[in-house]
C-alpha cells in the first residue's frame, strides 16, 4: 500500500496548513486497526490535504495511495476512503474555473477509475455504496457502467446498496443522455413492486429529476405509502461500538446528522427534484406531518424550508401541522419546528395557537442564555412575537420588567404592530437604564431604539438625545449614533426639539446621517445640501448619499449633475440608488435616462429588486412605467429571492416586504 512513500519528498510539498511531511502519517492513519486513529486521519485529510475541496500538490500525491488503500479489503472504513477520492476528483468533469490542480486530480482520480468498478462487488457494503456513485462519475464508458449497475442491483441484498446503484442510475441518465433512455426504464421498473419501499422512493426521486413524466399519476399516495411501509420495516440503528465519539469535523458532523439520514435524503431528493410542483410537494409534506412516525415528521420539517423560502404559495396547512409538533415529546421535533418558524415571521401565524401554548406553559423558555452576548429571547417566543400575534406582548412586558432583559428584545417590536404599544413606557425606562460606557451597550440600544421608532414613541425623544450627546467616545459609538439618528429621522417634525443636537453632528464622522434626519426633522435644504455635495458640484464619496438625496425629491434638484456622472459606477447598487434619486428628484424629465437602467437591474439583479419598488411607490402615478414589472412579480410562483442561499432566514421577509410593496402600489388585495 505504501511502496515508494518515503522517497516522495512531502516536505518540499504544501496543504492548507504549511508543509506536507505530516502526510504520509495520515495515509497510514487510514489504514490503522484503531477506529479513533482511522477517523482522525481522515479529519487530517479533509482539514488539511483536502481543506475545503481544494487540491493541492500533496493532494494530488496522496491519489495513488488512497486508491492502493481502498482496494485493500483488510482495511476498514474504506467507504470513507472512497468518499474522499471522489471529492479530490471533483464531479468528474471538466472544472469551470481553468484551476489546473483541480484538473490534474480529475485526470488523476479518472486514470484509476477501473479500481471503483471492482469496489462495487466488495465484500463491504459501504464500499460498495460509495463505488457505485464513483463509477458512474469516472469510468469513461457509460454503456459498461449501465450494465455494470444492472447487473449489481440484480445480485445486490444490502437495501442502503441498492438505493445508492439506484441513485448512481439517475446520475448516469442525466450525464450520459445516449444511454439515459435504458436508465429510465430500469428506474421505472425499479419504483414499482416487488422492490422494497426504499428502493422504491430512490427511483421515484431519480425519475422526478431526468425524467419526471415517467412518475406515477398518483404520486403523493404513493409516496405516502412507501414511506408507511419503510417506517414499519425500519429496524432500530445498531450503536456501531467500532464508531469512536471523537472531537474530529468528521465526528462531529456525524453527529449533526439526521437519526434516519437516508429517509431524509430520499425525501429530499424527491422534493428537490419536484422543485415548481408546489401542490405535490405540499401534499406531500402534510403527509409527513402527519406521519406516526416521529422521524418521518422531522424529516419533513427540516426540508419544508427549502419549500417555504423559495416558492410562493398558501402553507397554511403543512404550518399548522409544524406547530402541532411543538407538543411533541421529542425534543429534537420541538426543536425542528422552532428553527422553521422563527424563519417564517408572519408567515407562522397559523401555529400561532401552538406556539402560545408552549410560551405559556414553558417560562423556562422565554430567555435563551448564551454562552456570549448575555441572554436573548427564547425561541418559542421570538417566534411568537414575529409572527406579529399579540399574545407575545404581555410576556414582553413582563420580561421588559425584570432585570437583564433580552438585549434582543426590542427586535421584534416591529413585527407587533398596533398591539405592541403598550410596550413603549417600559422600552423607555429600558433605554433609560443602559450604562453608557458598558460593552453591550451598542446591542441593546440598538434594539431599544429599533423598537422606539417602529412605534413612533415620540416621547422618548429626550432619550435619544442622550445617546447622542453622552456617549463616550470609542469604536463602537457610531454604531448607536446611526441607530438614534434613524429614529429621529422615523419621528420626523414631531422630533424638532433634536434640532440643535443634529445639526451639531452635521461636520463629524456621522454627518450624512445626520444630514439625512435634519431633512425629516427640519427640511433645511441648503444644509442638508452642503454635507452631500461637493465644491465642483459632485456628490460626496458615501453610500448613502444618493439615497439621502432621492428623499430630498425636488429640493436636491443642485445636485442633479453630480448624480448623472455616477451613473456610470462599477457598482450596480450604487447605479441603482442613483437612478432612483434621479428620478425622485427630476421626475420625468429623468425618467428616459433611468428606466432602461432600472428595468434591467430589475430582471439581472432580485436583491435590488425591493428598492426599486420602494422608488416607483414614493413616485405615486408618476412610477406608472415601471407598474408593469410589479405586476409580473405578484404573479410569479417563485420568490424573488430564491434560491435562498444567499439570503437564508431573512428570505420569507423580504419577499414578502417586496410582495406588500407592489401590492400597495397597485392597489390589489
Amino acid at each position: 500500500m505504501f511502496t515508494g512513500i518515503d522517497e516522495v519528498d512531502w516536505a518540499s510539498m504544501r496543504h492548507a496548513y504549511g508543509s506536507a511531511e505530516d502526510v504520509p502519517g495520515l495515509l497510514r492513519g487510514l489504514a490503522s486497526a484503531d477506529p479513533a486513529e482511522r477517523e482522525i486521519a481522515l479529519d487530517g485529510m479533509y482539514g488539511a490535504v483536502h481543506h475545503q475541496g481544494d487540491v493541492y500538490d500533496s493532494t494530488l500525491a496522496c491519489v495513488p495511495y488512497l486508491f492502493a488503500l481502498a482496494a485493500r479489503e483488510e482495511v476498514r472504513d474504506r467507504g470513507g476512503i472512497v468518499e474522499l477520492l471522489v471529492s479530490i476528483g471533483g464531479d468528474g468533469e471538466t472544472p469551470e474555473d481553468g484551476d489546473e490542480a483541480r484538473a490534474m486530480a480529475r485526470v488523476a482520480v479518472r486514470a484509476g477509475a477501473e479500481v471503483f468498478a471492482g469496489l462495487t462487488g466488495d465484500p463491504d457494503p459501504g464500499v460498495r455504496r460509495t463505488a457505485a456513485n464513483a463509477v458512474v462519475r469516472f469510468l469513461d464508458e457509460p454503456g459498461r457502467v449501465l450494465g455494470l449497475l444492472r447487473e449489481r442491483i440484480t445480485v445486490e441484498r444490502d437495501d442502503r446498496v441498492l438505493i445508492a446503484l439506484t441513485e448512481s442510475l439517475g446520475l448516469l441518465a442525466r450525464r450520459h443522455r445516449g444511454h439515459a433512455t435504458e436508465a429510465v426504464d430500469l428506474l421505472a421498473t425499479l419504483g414499482m413492486a416487488p422492490y422494497g419501499p426504499g428502493q422504491r422512493l430512490a427511483a421515484l426521486g431519480q425519475l422526478a429529476g431526468c425524467a419526471p413524466d415517467r412518475l406515477p399519476a398518483d404520486l403523493v399516495p404513493t409516496v405516502l405509502g412507501l414511506l408507511r411501509q419503510r417506517s414499519e420495516q425500519r429496524a432500530r440503528p445498531s450503536c456501531e461500538p467500532d464508531r469512536p465519539d471523537t472531537n474530529t469535523l468528521v465526528g462531529r458532523l456525524r453527529r449533526l446528522r439526521p437519526s434516519d439520514e437516508e429517509g431524509s435524503q430520499l425525501l429530499r431528493t424527491l422534493h428537490t427534484a419536484l422543485d415548481g410542483r408546489v401542490a405535490d410537494r405540499i401534499a406531500l409534506l402534510n403527509g409527513q406531518l402527519t406521519s406516526a412516525d416521529p422521524t418521518v415528521r422531522c424529516n419533513a420539517i427540516w426540508m419544508s424550508l427549502g419549500l417555504f423560502l423559495d416558492w410562493r404559495a398558501d402553507y397554511s396547512t403543512p404550518v399548522a401541522l409544524i406547530g402541532a409538533q411543538l407538543a411533541a415529546e421529542e425534543d429534537q421535533l420541538r426543536y425542528a419546528a422552532l428553527s422553521v418558524l422563527d424563519d417564517l415571521h408572519h408567515l407562522a401565524a397559523p401555529a400561532a395557537d401552538d406556539l402560545h401554548r408552549l410560551v405559556m406553559s414553558r417560562p423556562d423558555l422565554w430567555v435563551q442564555h448564551r454562552q456570549y452576548g448575555g441572554p436573548a429571547l427564547g425561541g418559542p417566543l421570538k417566534a411568537l412575537a414575529r409572527s406579529g400575534d399579540p399574545r407575545a406582548v404581555p410576556v414582553l412586558a413582563e420580561l421588559l420588567d425584570t432585570p437583564g432583559a433580552p438585549s434582543d428584545l426590542g427586535h421584534v417590536v416591529g413585527h407587533l404592530g398596533a398591539s405592541a404599544g403598550r410596550l413603549a413606557p417600559a422600552l423607555r425606562e429600558s433605554l433609560a437604564r443602559i450604562p453608557l460606557d458598558a460593552p453591550d451597550t451598542h446591542d441593546r440600544a440598538a434594539a431599544s431604539l429599533s423598537a422606539l421608532g417602529a412605534l413612533g414613541d415620540t416621547e422618548s425623544v429626550p432619550l435619544v438625545l442622550r445617546l447622542l450627546t453622552d456617549l463616550p467616545e470609542h469604536r463602537l459609538r457610531s454604531i448607536v449614533v446611526h441607530a438614534a439618528l434613524r429614529t429621529l429621522r422615523g419621528f420626523g417634525a414631531a422630533a424638532h426639539e433634536a434640532i440643535p443636537v443634529v445639526r451639531g453632528l452635521l461636520e463629524g464622522d456621522s454627518a450624512v446621517e445626520a444630514a439625512d434626519a435634519l431633512w425629516a426633522l427640519a427640511g433645511d435644504a441648503d444644509a442638508v445640501l452642503a454635507v452631500l455635495t461637493t465644491r465642483d458640484g459632485g456628490v460626496v464619496a458615501h453610500r448613502d448619499a444618493p439615497e439621502v438625496l432621492g428623499r430630498m425629491g425636488p429640493a436636491a434638484a443642485p445636485a442633479l449633475d453630480g448624480l448623472r456622472r455616477m451613473l456610470d459606477s462599477p457598482h450596480e447598487w450604487q447605479r441603482t440608488a442613483v437612478a432612483c434619486a434621479l428620478w425622485r428628484i427630476g421626475g420625468e424629465p429623468e425618467a428616459a435616462r433611468v428606466l432602461p437602467l432600472l428595468r434591467r437591474t430589475w430582471t439581472e439583479t432580485a436583491p435590488l429588486r425591493q428598492p426599486i419598488a420602494e422608488c416607483v411607490a414614493d413616485l405615486g402615478p408618476a412610477g406608472a412605467p415601471l407598474h408593469d414589472l410589479l405586476r409580473t412579480e405578484l404573479a410569479a410562483p417563485q420568490r424573488h429571492t430564491a434560491p435562498s442561499g444567499g439570503f437564508g432566514p431573512m428570505a420569507v421577509l423580504s419577499d414578502e416586504r417586496l410582495l406588500g410593496i407592489c401590492r400597495g402600489v397597485l392597489g390589489v388585495g
